[in-house]
C-alpha cells in the first residue's frame, strides 16, 4: 500500500507558510499512486501526540490556492519542546503509536531550528524502536536566523513590509516635524539576530534618506552614541527615523528589554523596547517623539508579500515532497544562492545535525562602520529578496480573499492522551 505523509506548522507562523503548505499537498497529489493520504496535524506536534489529524483530501484545489495566499498558520502552529529521548520516552512512544495507526511513513515538520531538532529527534527515536519513520525539516522563520540556508522562506515578506512601513512613516514624520514629531522608533522582531530590523535599511537609498539609525542585537547598545546620532539627523534633516530590534543587547550582554515570562523553548518573552529607548530620547534631548511595534503585524502581512519569498516557500515544499520519496530523512531543502546580479538561487538539501539549535546573525560586514546602518553588501544579499509582489486576490468589499481553516479532524483510532 502506498505510505500516507503528515504534515505539521511549528513555531511562529509567517506571510507565506501556507504557500508551503499548499505545495506539499499539491506535490503529494501529483504523484499519484506512489502516496497515500497527506495528513495534516492541528495545533503541530500537539495535534499529533492528541492524535488531531486532518484528512487534506477534504480541501479542495480553490481553497488550496486561497490557503496558499491567506497569513497565520492554515493547521495551526504550537511552541511545544519535545524533551530528548532518553527523557520523554511516553511522548516519542505516543508518536510512533499514532504513526502507525495511521500508517504514516514520512513526517514534514515546518518550522525553525527548534523544528530541526525535533524532527531529528523523532527520526532518530523511530530508527532504534522498529519504526523507521522519516523525517523531513520544512524551513521556515521571519528571524532569517536558520543555518546552512541563504535564507529562509517567511523572511523576505516580512522584510518587504518593514521596510515599506519605516519609508512609509517616515515620510509623514517628515512632512510634521517643523512644529511636531521630529523622533519616529519602529520595533521589529529578532531575538538574537538583527536581519529584520537591517531590512528596514533598504528604504535608506541616499545619506539623509531614512531610516537614520538601526539598532541591531549584534551591536550593543550605547546611549550615549544613540543619542548624538539622533540629535545630528535631528539637525541635519530634521527628523529621525529609527529601527530597533526586540533583542537588542546591553554592553553586558543582558536585554535592553525582556518579560519574566518564557515560552516552552526557555526563551524570555521580548517586546517593548522601543518605548524605553523613546523614553530615552525623550528624557535627554526632550524631542516629541511616537513609537511602533510591528509585533504579528509583520509576520502576518500576506497583503504586500515578496514574489521572490513566495516562489521560495512553495520551493521547498515541492522539494520536501521529493526527498521523501527519494527515501531522504533527517534532512532539510534549504536555499542556495548562485548570484546576485543576476539573483538566482536552487533548492538543495542539508542534514537537519547542521541545522538543529543553530542560529546565524548578521556579519559584521553587513553592518555600517558606526553600527547604525548597513552596507553594499548586505543590500546586496537583501534586495533580491523583496523584489516582486504576491498579491492575494481580493473580495468585492475590498478585503483579502482569504481562507478562514475551518477543518474537521479525523475520527482517533487511539485513546485519549495528554503531553
Amino acid at each position: 500500500m502506498p505510505e500516507n505523509l503528515l504534515y505539521a506548522q511549528s513555531g511562529g507562523v509567517t506571510p507565506v507558510i501556507n504557500a508551503t503548505a499548499a505545495a506539499i499537498i499539491e506535490t503529494a497529489r501529483e504523484h499519484g499512486q506512489r502516496v497515500g493520504k497527506v495528513y495534516a496535524a492541528a495545533e503541530g506536534i500537539l495535534g499529533v501526540l492528541g492524535e488531531r489529524l486532518i484528512d487534506t483530501d477534504s480541501i479542495c484545489a480553490d481553497d488550496l490556492r486561497r490557503m496558499a495566499n491567506s497569513p497565520g498558520g492554515a493547521f495551526g502552529s504550537c511552541r511545544y519542546k519535545l524533551p530528548a529521548p532518553e527523557d520523554g520516552q511516553r511522548e516519542y512512544a505516543r508518536l510512533i503509536d499514532v504513526f502507525r495507526a495511521h500508517d504514516i511513513g514520512c513526517f514534514f515538520y515546518n518550522g525553525g531550528n527548534d523544528s530541526a531538532d525535533t524532527a531529528a529527534k523523532i527520526a532518530r527515536y523511530g530508527r532504534e524502536h522498529d519504526y523507521p519513520i522519516r523525517c523531513i525539516g520544512v524551513p521556515k522563520t521571519i528571524d532569517n536566523d536558520l543555518a546552512v540556508t541563504d535564507n529562509s522562506p517567511g523572511f523576505g515578506s516580512v522584510a518587504k513590509y518593514v521596510a515599506i512601513s519605516i519609508l512609509e512613516a517616515s515620510l509623514d514624520v517628515r512632512s510634521m516635524s517643523a512644529s511636531s514629531t521630529k523622533v519616529f522608533i519602529l520595533e521589529v522582531m529578532g531575538r538574537h539576530a538583527g536581519w529584520i530590523a537591517a531590512a528596514g535599511g533598504l528604504a535608506r537609498r541616499r545619506r539623509e534618506d531614512p531610516p537614520q539609525v538601526l539598532l541591531l542585537p549584534e551591536i550593543p547598545f550605547d546611549a550615549e552614541r544613540f543619542l548624538a546620532a539622533v540629535e545630528q539627523s535631528v539637525k541635519s534633516n530634521g527628523y529621525c527615523s529609527v529601527v530597533v530590534s526586540e533583542g537588542l543587547r546591553r554592553p553586558d550582554g543582558g536585554l535592553v528589554s525582556e518579560g519574566s515570562a518564557t515560552d516552552a523553548f526557555g526563551h524570555k518573552q521580548l517586546g517593548g523596547v522601543a518605548p524605553l529607548v523613546a523614553d530615552l530620547v525623550q528624557r535627554k534631548l526632550g524631542y516629541k517623539h511616537h513609537w511602533a511595534v510591528s509585533d504579528y503585524l509583520q509576520r502576518s502581512a500576506r497583503h504586500i508579500a515578496s514574489a521572490t519569498d513566495l516562489e521560495q516557500a512553495r520551493a521547498v515544499g515541492r522539494a520536501a515532497v521529493e526527498l521523501a520519496l527519494a527515501g531522504e530523512s533527517g534532512v532539510m531543502p534549504v536555499i542556495r544562492r548562485l548570484s546576485d546580479q543576476p539573483y538566482r538561487w536552487e533548492v538543495a538539501s542539508a542534514p537537519l545535525s547542521e541545522i538543529a539549535n543553530r542560529e546565524k546573525k548578521m556579519p559584521r560586514k553587513f553592518i555600517s562602520e558606526d553600527g547604525f546602518g548597513i552596507t553594499e553588501a548586505a543590500r546586496r544579499y537583501l534586495a533580491p529578496l523583496i523584489r516582486g509582489e504576491a498579491f492575494p486576490d481580493f473580495r468585492d468589499d475590498g478585503l483579502p480573499d482569504y481562507l478562514r481553516p475551518d477543518f474537521a479532524t479525523i475520527e482517533p483510532r487511539l485513546p485519549g492522551f495528554e503531553p
